[in-house]
């Protein structure tokens, strides 16, 4: 019987602002031609205007979750160092 794997993804409720950037998929919400933003119409500068709101909350999440541990109450037990094949 084989044994049961820990999985090595984690689990953080900042996850669940990478959710948001979804919204823009909602095409009704978009699917128009006015109002027009330097001769853009609302389709293209609606797209693009996600962008950076997507990026801040890529960026959030990485930087509120990247020190947390992947399994709790255990320490890393290899570093980078120990991967990098030019230290040996």
């Amino acid at each position: 019987m084989p044994s049961a794997r820990k999985s090595s993804l984690r689990w953080s409720n900042w996850n669940l602002l990478l959710l948001v950037p979804l919204l823009m998929l909602v095409t009704p919400w978009f699917n128009s031609d006015e109002p027009r933003v330097l001769g853009l119409p609302f389709f293209y500068w609606y797209q693009f205007a996600w962008v950076p709101v997507g990026v801040l909350c890529v960026g959030l999440v990485y930087v509120k979750t990247k020190d947390q541990p992947v399994v709790e109450g255990k320490p890393d037990l290899l570093g980078v160092d120990d991967l990098d094949e030019g230290a040996k």
